[in-house]
């Protein structure tokens, strides 16, 4: 006897497409997909769901030369799709004219090197800067792999399923800030994030989802403001949102223990040193409008053998 086949689901057809071939002001290269399953890469072509407006739009980048990066969009709402191609140029950086810091800091004695090395190296940037937000929140002071395994909790229960480009797949966003407003504590709790930063993430979503802090307005000290009032939230949540949400490239996360080692290496000349967050402020400061970005540079060329350069760079700042 012939067993029936169910026949094939049909791929997903969207109403929309739209593409933009962009030229990086600046050398660029595209990221990895990163731990948490968001985004993905085949073939060196990454991908990943996008909601603008709740709007589902699927997003696919490819750099067929190191001059050329091109953005294609699929939607079912033109609007939605321009958007999205907008939101993911702003993360990749494609039009961060970066010479002036190369010009000025391409001799300089810590990161020079680096620059020189690595012109395209950049912060990995989030086209929605809610989700820089709330894995910000997921990522104080733990280890970034357990972080991670919180962000795919959180995805598996409460994620946008959007189909792939293709169709033969499932992308997983992000939930929306009202989504993330609407959850139990205790229900965080379970995936394993305190109780504290549990009720942080929850505060700070009905903050975003009822419109009080919005993340996209220019005037993102207003927001800032209003976000540091909720307990939980401090200067290193923010300085990633600033970061990696809204393209700021003189916020450094001066708080993250990897520059408290790195500067307090520096400063005591043992492997064991630790500095404050006003000493790391202090060491980065020389870069001004830059520091987020030299910290990126600072940390790919901090490895030992840069530990008298660390030095002399304390040294030379009194």
């Amino acid at each position: 006897m012939t067993r029936a086949v169910a026949p094939a689901a049909r791929p997903r057809r969207w109403a929309v497409e739209e593409r933009a071939e962009l030229r990086p002001r600046s050398p660029l290269r595209l990221p990895g997909p990163g731990m948490d399953g968001v985004a993905r890469r085949r073939g060196g072509v990454l991908e990943r769901a996008l909601h603008v407006a709740d709007v589902p739009v699927v997003l696919r980048v490819a750099q067929p030369a190191p001059d050329r990066v091109v953005i294609g969009a699929r939607s079912d709402d033109r609007e939605a799709a321009l958007e999205a191609i907008a939101r993911m140029r702003a993360a990749l950086g494609v039009d961060h004219d970066l010479a002036p810091f190369y010009a000025r800091f391409r001799a300089d004695p810590l990161i020079g090197a680096s620059v020189r090395r690595s012109p395209h190296l950049r912060p990995g940037g989030r086209p929605e800067p809610f989700e820089a937000l709330a894995w910000a929140v997921t990522e104080q002071l733990i280890e970034y792999e357990r972080a991670v395994q919180i962000q795919r909790r959180i995805l598996r229960a409460h994620g946008r399923r959007v189909p792939s480009w293709d169709g033969t797949g499932v992308l997983v966003d992000v939930p929306s800030p009202a989504a993330v407003a609407g959850l139990a504590p205790a229900w965080l709790q379970s995936c394993d994030l305190s109780a504290g930063r549990a009720a942080t993430l929850v505060k700070a979503a009905r903050e975003v989802a009822s419109g009080r802090v919005d993340l996209r307005h220019p005037d993102y000290e207003h927001g800032w403001r209003r976000l540091r009032a909720i307990p939980g939230i401090g200067s290193w949540t923010l300085d990633i949102l600033a970061l990696l949400g809204q393209g700021r490239l003189d916020r450094l996360p001066a708080g993250d223990l990897a520059f408290v080692k790195f500067v307090g290496r520096a400063q005591s000349g043992t492997p064991y040193g630790r500095a404050t967050e006003e000493e790391v402020r202090a060491f980065f400061a020389p870069y001004e409008e830059w520091a987020g970005l030299a910290g990126v540079h600072a940390l790919r060329a901090g490895g030992p053998a840069a530990a008298p350069i660390l030095r002399a760079a304390v040294a030379a700042a009194g």
